[in-house]
């Protein structure tokens, strides 16, 4: 399985979207400082994921995500899931 996820920073309350095939790891991985990206914001919280059978349906989900507007309409969907 492929996993597209979207953590958002307890520090900052920032969003970042990224997709693996082991969503428990890479997300231990992120709370733990080993990305690089996301390292100065932790500890993050997993607020929201999909999982995909494909790669290359997962890849396109994260772009979609990254853009602003697809992001920001996901947001405005979870309402009261996310912290403000």
């Amino acid at each position: 399985m492929f996993y597209v996820y979207i953590l958002q920073s307890t520090v900052n309350r920032d969003i970042y979207v990224g997709y693996s095939t082991d969503l428990k790891k890479r997300f231990a991985l992120h709370n733990s400082g080993k990305v690089f990206s996301t390292k100065p914001y932790r500890p993050w919280v997993l607020i929201y994921y999909e999982a995909y059978k494909g790669k290359f349906d997962a890849t396109i989900r994260e772009k979609e995500l990254k853009l602003h507007a697809a992001k920001q309409f996901l947001l405005k969907r979870l309402g009261n899931s996310i912290g403000k």
